[in-house]
This record gives structure tokens, sequence and C-alpha cells, in this order.
């Protein structure tokens, strides 16, 4: 049931994507890189359970440090998530098979230089050492002049993760370079799909990452990501996955299990359909966790987050749960409630307004009487 897909085959190592190259499953470590004995523990985690590639996230010259002991101790394909942080590329080269970049984060650093001449530094540090790369658009963090172009737009928000990453791809074939994936991720399934399907038919060439950013806490953030892969998987869309849950750390592994499900259920043809309502009433979004999460509390207040809830499931109101403040902000702005976690607060907002900052132990309190005062 998955037809033969269009793309290119590119290489990240000795690991072949695309073409008629097997799906490829990946994950990311969830635990701080800085605590290097926990991301080992994750990566050995991930790859037992079977994951063809591991995502590390570095964010200071620490980080790298941590990441070039971790190189030492595994054999693990390694991608590295850049976060705002793109000139730290030429640091962790050496220790990794892949690189990450944001799009959408590439104007924070240096903004004398051209989006461009990042691109051109970043392609330069990959051919050096021989690295594959992926362009990673997230719905949430969409560069300020590309969301701009598409304000007032009823499909404004798919339209701009396509549109940034098809101008990245031609900043890459531009520079000569092939060995590169896409990803185009949103918390919304039905985005996912209709903003994948637009690329595809753009760029037929080039290999796509699936996934479901924030999907949340199992079952439901299995079953979004499920419709967005079949959907997509049936298509002969979709070249290497992952599939993003807040799950405790030791239990990361489920992500590639349920991937690689995912993938055989939909070559054998089994398909799990949803009502016509499923996607009315509550929406709790919560991020998978990473090395950005600067509390591990935070999977246990998205865990409480569901609990409090539960009485308001048939009220349309969105709530975010998001791990920290590279993202929390950004990609809490379009929650009708959006929580976002520091060390030792919880930032609430209602919408993009701000509502000030709360203890883990003061939040979720005041969470519920706005999400009260919502309803009400």
């Amino acid at each position: 049931m998955i037809p033969p897909r269009q793309s290119r085959t590119i290489h990240i190592r000795d690991l072949a994507v695309g073409g008629d190259a097997p799906i490829a499953v990946q994950s990311m470590a969830a635990t701080r890189t800085q605590d290097i004995e926990a991301t080992l523990r994750q990566v050995r985690i991930l790859e037992a359970a079977g994951a063809d590639l591991v995502r590390i996230a570095v964010d200071s010259a620490a980080d790298v440090e941590a990441l070039a002991v971790i190189r030492a101790q595994t054999k693990a394909l390694l991608s590295v998530d850049l976060q705002e942080n793109y000139r730290l590329a030429e640091k962790v080269a050496p220790h990794v098979d892949k690189l990450r970049y944001n799009p959408g984060h590439l104007h924070h650093h240096e903004k004398s230089k051209s989006i461009a001449d990042k691109v051109a530094y970043l392609v330069g540090v990959a051919k050096e050492h021989g690295l594959a790369m992926r362009i990673g658009v997230n719905a949430g963090s969409v560069a300020p002049d590309v969301r701009a172009r598409f304000e007032g737009n009823a499909e404004g928000e798919g339209l701009a993760i396509v549109q940034s990453a098809l101008e990245h791809c031609e900043l890459v074939d531009r520079l000569g370079f092939a060995d590169y994936v896409v990803s185009i991720k949103d918390s919304d399934p039905r985005v996912v799909i209709d903003a994948n399907v637009r690329f595809a038919e753009a760029r037929p060439d080039v290999p796509l990452h699936l996934g479901v950013t924030e999907a949340g806490l199992p079952p439901d953030g299995i079953v979004k990501t499920r419709i967005a892969f079949e959907q997509l998987l049936s298509r002969g869309i979709g070249d290497t996955l992952r599939v993003s849950l807040t799950l405790p750390f030791d239990d990361k592994g489920e992500e590639i299990v349920v991937g690689r499900q995912i993938i055989a259920d939909v070559e054998a043809g089994r398909f799990r359909s949803v009502p016509p309502n499923f996607f009315d009433g509550l929406n709790i979004i919560a991020c998978p966790s990473c090395s950005r999460v600067e509390n591990e509390r935070f999977i246990d207040l998205a865990q409480d987050v569901k609990k409090l809830t539960q009485y308001a499931q048939e009220h349309d109101v969105t709530i975010a749960v998001m791990g920290c403040r590279v993202n929390g902000p950004g990609e809490t702005d379009d929650a009708d409630l959006g929580l976002w976690c520091g060390p030792n607060f919880v930032n609430l907002k209602k919408g993009p307004e701000e509502l000030g900052a709360f203890t883990y132990d003061e939040i979720l309190g005041r969470l519920k009487a706005e999400l009260d005062a919502l309803i009400g």
C-alpha cells in the first residue's frame, strides 16, 4: 500500500534515505546534552529499539564538548539540532553525521548577514565534513518575513511553511549540494498532510522527513501521528520519520516501535479510521521533550494538565504544554492557553498574550482558572 517514491536517494554515511531505500525511523535524545551519562543512555535505548538515526540538540560550547565525549562512546548515526546558534555547525561537524537547521531561526544571530550567506556557510560545513543535512521547517517558528507574506490568508500557516521549505531548497540547490532532506511539521496532522502534499507536488525529488510536532501524550499523540503518516505514506510521500511523543526518558524507545508499526500497517493495508468529529473538543499539544528542557517536571506537568482538564473534553479549546524557552514562546501563540517551562517557573499565555510566570506548584491552579474563564 506504499507506492514507489519519487524522491532521490541521499546518504547519511552508510544509511540510504529516499528513493527505493527502506523508510528510516529516527528519534531524539530527550536529556540535557551536557548530562553525558543520561544522554548516552538515551542513545542506547533508541538504538536498542531500532533507531536508524538519533538527534541531539546543541546550543552552546559546553554542549559541543559533551557531544564530543558522547561521539567517542557510540557508533550510532548522530544528527545534531543546531537550534538558534547556527555558527556552532563547524564545531559539531567532526562529531556527527547530519546537520539539522531551522530556516525560521537563522534571522536571530548576525542580523547583518543575509540568509543566503548563512545557508552557504552551513552547506560549506556539510560538504567539508561529508555530512547530510535536514532543512527543518516548524509552523511555530517560521521566519517573520515569510509569515508576513501570508497574513490574512485562511491557509496562511500551511502555505508559509511550504514556501519556507521551497525557498531554502533553492538556496541549497544553487550551492550544488544534494544530500539533504526536508521536514515540514505542525502539531495539527491536517496541516502536516496538506503541507507535505503541496511540497511533494512541487519538489518530488526531495526526500521528506515526516513528523507531527508536539503530538503529545499517548494514546492521543499516537493517533494524531498515525492520521498524518497513513495519509502521506499511502501517497508515496515520506522517506524517514519520527514519532514525537511526550514520554518518560526511559520509554523513548516507544517512539521507534510506534513508527515501525505504522509503516508496517500501511504496507499491509491496515488503516485506523477516526470519526468525523475526532478534532472537535479539547486538544492538548505537548512537545516530546529534548535536551533543551530545563526541568524534567515538564513531563509530569503535561500528564497533570491532561488529568486536570478532563472535565473540559467537550469544549473546543487548545492547550499547549512546551518544555523549553527555544520553541515554547512561539509555538504556544496559536493555542488558547499555552504553557512553556523554564527551570523554576512555567510561563502562562492566552494566545500570544503573556499572563505571567508561575511556580510548578502554582501553575495548575492558575491554568484551571483561565480555562474556566474561557469556557464561561
